[in-house]
């Protein structure tokens, strides 16, 4: 058996508080954004995602955009200037 480790990745975030709407929006684009009666969805690659409170929404190294939850995305990223 080989031990692999992760590469390192930059990824560009933004950290959905609830009401800042706009700013997810501007991030990911208007047609990847769906309104449903329970909350925000995130047009993914693996389809529409619910985006929680306290949620990160993560732009991928290829463009593509998903909901991350905060202690998986505090594990996995720090902050670099």
């Amino acid at each position: 058996m080989k031990k692999f480790r992760k590469k390192p990745v930059v990824v560009e975030a933004v950290k959905f508080g609830g009401t800042n709407f706009k700013d997810i929006q501007d991030f990911v684009g208007s047609e990847r954004i769906v309104y449903g009666s329970d909350g925000l969805y995130i047009r993914t690659l693996e389809g529409d995602m619910l985006v929680s409170a306290g949620d990160y929404v993560i732009k991928g190294v290829r463009g593509e955009f998903y909901p991350c939850k905060p202690d998986i995305f505090e594990e996995t990223y720090e902050e670099i200037d």
